[in-house]
């Protein structure tokens, strides 16, 4: 299982936030990444966890003031990307654009969706996976696996209808263990999360409590 942090723009320390993570990563064996805002995308890489930006802008190098360029982020240590977060909507055509720009920088990459239909539309894209994320739960603390389980068996079933190497994850109030082990049940490849980190007292305990039922 892949458990990506998405540390949002949460006044956080990214930097122990990424340090505990490669600590649990390291002990655990379980594939752990952070993604920090783009600023401290150099600091986070520097702890020697797995790096994301939360976003690669759809441009190639030129007059793009304002913008992410994937090639600048992956200067930075960074290996993948989020795109088409709940909180960063895009459009298809600058979807499958910021998929071209990832693929420059030789990054990983992760389309987020709001449902089984979206998973389906955004997997004919080519991204490495998907992540399903109903918005209404993203932040509550309560897990689409528990809310509406049926989210993430169907946008399995609807990524796989189009491409089956297009791994799907799961998102939206991910933060126990038994969120992660019921992802996993459900047929997901990982787990997007944020305030169950980011916001934790101690997110080294917060981190080490979610792998553990597959450590």
């Amino acid at each position: 299982m892949f458990v990506l942090v998405n540390l949002k723009a949460y006044p956080c320390d990214p930097v122990a936030v990424a340090t505990a993570a490669h600590e649990v990563s390291e002990a655990t064996g379980v594939r752990i990444a952070i993604a920090p805002q783009a600023a401290h995308l150099s600091a986070v890489a520097d702890t020697g966890v797995e790096t994301w930006a939360q976003h690669v802008s759809p441009v190639d190098h030129g007059s793009h003031t304002g913008s992410t360029l994937a090639e600048a982020a992956a200067s930075t240590g960074a290996v993948g990307t989020l795109l088409n977060h709940s909180e960063n909507r895009l459009k298809l055509a600058d979807i499958d654009a910021s998929l071209t720009a990832a693929e420059r920088a030789d990054f990983e990459t992760i389309v987020c969706a709001n449902n089984p239909d979206q998973i389906a539309a955004a997997a004919a894209l080519g991204p490495d996976a998907v992540a399903v994320e109903p918005p209404e739960l993203i932040g509550t603390g309560t897990p689409v696996s528990k809310a509406d389980p049926d989210i993430v068996r169907d946008a399995v079933d609807a990524a796989a209808a189009v491409d089956a190497s297009v791994d799907v994850l799961c998102g939206a109030g991910i933060s126990t263990g038994e969120d992660l082990a019921s992802a996993k049940d459900l047929g997901a490849e990982g787990v997007l999360l944020a305030s169950g980190v980011a916001k934790a007292d101690d997110p080294k305990a917060a981190l080490e409590d979610l792998v553990e039922p597959v450590a």
